[in-house]
């Protein structure tokens, strides 16, 4: 299995740009109001942007390689897969800037509620975006009618 074959990426790369973007804002809020530290916050955020960028892209790639059919049920398994894989992360990054692993629960937890909400929403509206799918839809389109 090729995990990074350029030609889907480019979607993949969209979507984890886009999701990291609004996952990074939510962290940062989040881990502001745990530890009443903006700067812990943007800190926290500013990590999350390196380890996640590379985590979801992987998440991405498999999942797009995954046999669960286009449904709201691979919608669901793929919120929970990745918010676990997610928290993880944030708990041990919150934990390792913060220095307290009640706070670090503390922020995964919150995390783990907005975050797969968003996630959620993020995941429907990539679904309804043609980016970098033109060949996969002409071809589908050639087959079927």
């Amino acid at each position: 299995m090729k995990l990074f074959n350029y030609k889907f990426s480019r979607r993949h790369l969209a979507k984890t740009f886009s999701w990291r973007f609004f996952a990074t804002m939510d962290t940062i809020i989040i881990a502001y109001f745990i530890s009443g530290d903006l700067n812990l916050g943007v800190k926290i955020g500013s990590i999350e942007i390196l380890t996640k960028l590379f985590l979801y892209y992987v998440h991405e790639r498999l999942w797009f390689r995954s046999s669960v059919a286009n449904h709201k049920k691979r919608h669901i398994f793929k919120t929970f897969s990745w918010r676990l894989i997610g928290t993880i992360d944030t708990v041990l990054i919150s934990l390792i800037v913060i220095g307290s692993f009640s706070a670090g629960v503390k922020i995964g937890f919150t995390e783990t509620i907005t975050k797969m909400i968003l996630y959620y929403l993020h995941e429907k509206l990539w679904y309804r975006i043609n980016f970098g799918l033109d060949k996969r839809r002409k071809l589908i389109k050639k087959l079927f009618g």
